[in-house]
């Protein structure tokens, strides 16, 4: 799997994204766009923490903007100790062909229960695959 990741870094926790357009559950002619996006979400601190939320904030190339929140990520709520990394993929569509997405993870402190949100780098959702043009 190719592809530019973005990285961002909040109090020790690592955020990894990279999208990867979908063509095959795409349909362009209905303004239907998919994309899955892999992420990595290391904890590189020296404290326990548990993801407990999420905000995502998905925009498409005109501006429309959908806020998506829910608890945890792929139906988990997932502990990192210090050294571990949880991974997963989803996905969403747009409908048009570009867009972006940015965010957050609330989570909090297993030892004292200080809440605090990490930073879910900005990242692009571009059609890489365009289809071939007969002249």
């Amino acid at each position: 799997m190719s592809g530019p990741s973005y990285t961002e870094v909040t109090r020790g926790i690592r955020v990894t994204v990279r999208p990867e357009y979908l063509p095959d559950q795409s349909e362009p002619a209905e303004g239907r766009w998919v994309w899955a996006y892999h992420v990595t979400i290391a904890n590189e601190g020296a404290e326990t923490v548990q993801l407990l939320r999420r905000t995502w904030i998905i925009t498409d190339s005109q501006g429309r903007t959908q806020r998506v929140h829910g608890p945890g990520v792929v139906g988990e709520q997932p502990v990192l100790a210090p050294g571990e990394a949880f991974r997963y993929t989803s996905g969403t569509p747009l409908a048009t062909p570009s867009g972006f997405m940015r965010g957050f993870y609330h989570m909090v402190v297993r030892a004292t229960g200080e809440a605090f949100d990490v930073v879910i780098p900005p990242f692009a959702l571009d059609v890489t695959e365009r289809p071939a043009r007969l002249n």
